[in-house]
């Protein structure tokens, strides 16, 4: 009797480090909300509809926006055994971790059990003990068929050395480093190994969700806009303003957010509302370009159904002036410089001259 108290006491330490360790990687602050990304290693061949339902995605745009698929892309594009897709998720912070908010549902089918669930059906994105701990189960081996479950997803709205960035859940790939990632994903070495709280590769666990920080474009949407902060991540576009806007984020456009007009329906109403820059003669995502000036109507964000922000958006491509010896901007500063120089020269020559 002692050692199955002892025995169960063990288990149940080993459950709570396990959460522990993996609400570490995923680090929130309370009562914060943002937009996150996981990613899915599908276990069979299946359409892009049936992940989208069983993540329950609402939109399949977000879904193909997320992967960069092409917005026309059917229900039934067919995603391949093994293949990584990228879910977009809400992200809700609590008790300093980060979760998909409430989503997605998973209803609990025949032999089912919550280590499946977790690693077989979620594939590993986080430990069964979580879903365990969100859902108030007493016995894990005790589920019922039909009941229905929130499946945490981890996920965080922190910011990275002082940019808001989107968190990414990377599956970790057998034999893989942490430089292998930081280099496909654009970021460094020290900022995984400090968000993951590791130190070394030998810490890395495959099949495991491993927190990396994805840089967005830089964009023109006010902090008073419904879709703030509007963070797209390169590589992919995003429709947002009620489905009226789209916008794209490609880091070889010197990280600067193109957004357009959809063409597609509104989501609650007939028409989408104007979309002109001040003076009517631009719309979003429209260019005029004086002399070696451009300016472009810039997407600003959204407030209910009725407006659509808009603000001009100007690039120069003027060449800058350079100063004598090669510093450009610095040339006023460096006449003022002189002439300091030379106010002093002429004060210690006329003292020489009068000690003479």
């Amino acid at each position: 009797m002692g050692f199955a108290i002892i025995l169960m006491c063990l288990l149940f330490y080993s459950s709570f480090t396990t959460i522990s360790e993996a609400q570490q990687a995923f680090k929130c602050t309370e009562r914060t909300t943002c937009r996150s990304l996981v990613g899915y290693k599908s276990p069979n061949t299946t359409s892009i509809s049936s992940i989208q339902k069983l993540f329950g995605v609402k939109n399949l745009h977000s879904l193909l926006g997320a992967n960069n698929l092409r917005s026309s892309t059917s229900p039934n594009y067919m995603i391949q055994e093994q293949q990584v897709i990228k879910i977009p998720i809400p992200c809700i912070c609590f008790n300093g971790t980060g979760a998909s908010n409430k989503m997605p549902i998973y209803t609990v089918q025949p032999d089912d059990g919550l280590y499946y669930i977790a690693n077989n059906v979620f594939m590993g994105l986080l430990p069964y003990q979580r879903i365990q701990q969100v859902n108030k189960i007493e016995n894990a081996n005790e589920i019922d068929v039909g009941q229905e479950l929130w499946i945490p997803l981890p996920c965080s709205c922190e910011e990275v050395e002082g940019e808001r960035v989107v968190h990414y859940a990377h599956l970790v790939e057998e034999g893989s480093t942490v430089e292998e990632i930081a280099e496909k994903f654009g970021t460094t070495n020290d900022t995984l190994y400090r968000l993951n709280g590791i130190t070394n590769n030998s810490q890395l666990i495959a099949a495991t969700a491993f927190d990396v920080p994805l840089k967005a474009c830089n964009s023109s949407v006010r902090s008073d806009s419904m879709d703030s902060p509007f963070l797209v991540p390169n590589n992919t576009y995003f429709f947002t303003a009620k489905n009226c806007v789209k916008c794209k984020c490609d880091a070889a456009n010197n990280w600067i957010l193109q957004c357009e007009p959809s063409g597609n329906k509104p989501s609650n109403r007939s028409t989408c509302p104007a979309m002109q820059c001040e003076g009517g003669s631009l719309t979003i995502g429209n260019t005029a370009t004086s002399g070696c000036n451009t300016t472009t109507c810039a997407y600003a964000g959204f407030s209910g159904d009725q407006n659509i922000f808009t603000t001009p958006a100007t690039q120069s491509t003027c060449p800058v002036t350079t100063a004598p010896g090669g510093s450009p901007g610095n040339f006023a500063s460096r006449i003022g410089l002189s002439r300091n120089y030379l106010f002093i020269c002429i004060h210690m020559i006329l003292f020489l001259v009068y000690l003479l």
